[in-house]
């Protein structure tokens, strides 16, 4: 297929290229900035907020696009994010213009275009358990979390992630593009899995990020098979993708006893060393399976 990579110089952009490129499809990037990546591949600077950007870089019998880029941390949230946007330069609204307006003039070029398929790096934040503004806890309703669990999101990340896959899934009602989110969870490429080998130790509280982790390949992956059984599978899904396991040394359940005890009650099954999130729908709709780990890297003693 020919396809087009959006957010290319991104962190993740290097794996969903290198994955596609291997599988034998035919790619055109685009990003503001060149993508380290090699000459293979074409490549048109843009502007996902520029709609006229997304029409150039969607003409030429594109037919699927891999969207990957994002503003990736609220630029307004005010611990998290807007101070360290004021020190970048970066506007305040950045977060839902990149995430909100670039995807609907993608989505809009897409059916200029008439092109079928479109692939979305979502993520885990369209729950809602990261980046809380209140001291309102999270509201969980049972462990692990799969993709029916409801929504709390508080911050303009997390609903520019949640809000993007209800546009995803209205363009699919309105013009039958099949579309799907993949919810990646602590996306972890080779050096951040030797990072958390090299600095395992037990925790010393709550992770808000409820220790999800997933190698970058395996989102590559996840995009790919996405993108490849679009005719045979639902013409919208959204999916968690997430490691099997989590990023701590103790077991699940024990972190659960330890920081959160109320939640027990709400634990259905969690074995071991088992994600919070739950990854079967992902592997039961393409077959997808995680390969990465982190607990095999050598650290050095």
């Amino acid at each position: 297929m020919k396809v087009l990579v959006t957010g290319a110089s991104g962190r993740l952009g290097r794996f969903v290229i290198s994955e596609l490129g291997a599988a034998g499809h035919e790619l055109l990037l685009m990003s503001r900035t060149r993508p380290d990546v090699g000459d293979r591949w074409p490549w048109v600077q843009g502007d996902l907020t520029v709609f006229a950007d997304c029409m150039k870089a969607t003409e030429g019998g594109i037919e699927a696009i891999q969207h990957l880029g994002a503003q990736p941390w609220p630029t307004d949230h005010p611990t998290a994010g807007r101070t360290q946007a004021e020190e970048k330069g970066i506007p305040f609204d950045q977060t839902i213009r990149a995430n909100l307006l670039g995807t609907y003039y993608l989505l809009q070029a897409a059916v200029a275009r008439r092109i079928g398929v479109f692939v979305m790096t979502g993520s885990n934040c369209a729950l809602g358990h990261g980046y809380r503004i209140s001291t309102r806890e999270f509201p969980f309703h049972y462990l692990p979390v799969d993709e029916e669990h409801p929504s709390d999101v508080e911050d303009s990340y997390s609903y520019s992630k949640l809000a993007g896959e209800e546009l995803l899934r209205s363009y699919t009602r309105a013009y039958g593009i099949r579309t799907y989110a993949v919810r990646a969870c602590g996306i972890c490429p080779p050096e951040r899995r030797a990072d958390l080998a090299r600095h395992a130790s037990p925790a010393k509280g709550w992770n808000p990020w409820l220790w999800a982790w997933v190698g970058s390949e395996d989102v590559a992956s996840a995009h790919r098979l996405l993108m490849e059984r679009a005719p045979e599978i639902e013409p919208h899904g959204v999916y968690f993708c997430n490691s099997d396991d989590t990023s701590a040394v103790e077991p699940s359940r024990e972190l659960i006893e330890r920081f959160r005890p109320h939640l027990l009650p709400l634990v259905r099954h969690l074995p071991g060393h088992s994600s919070l999130f739950s990854n079967a729908r992902l592997k039961r709709t393409v077959g997808w399976r995680p390969l990465t780990s982190w607990r095999d890297v050598p650290t050095q003693s």
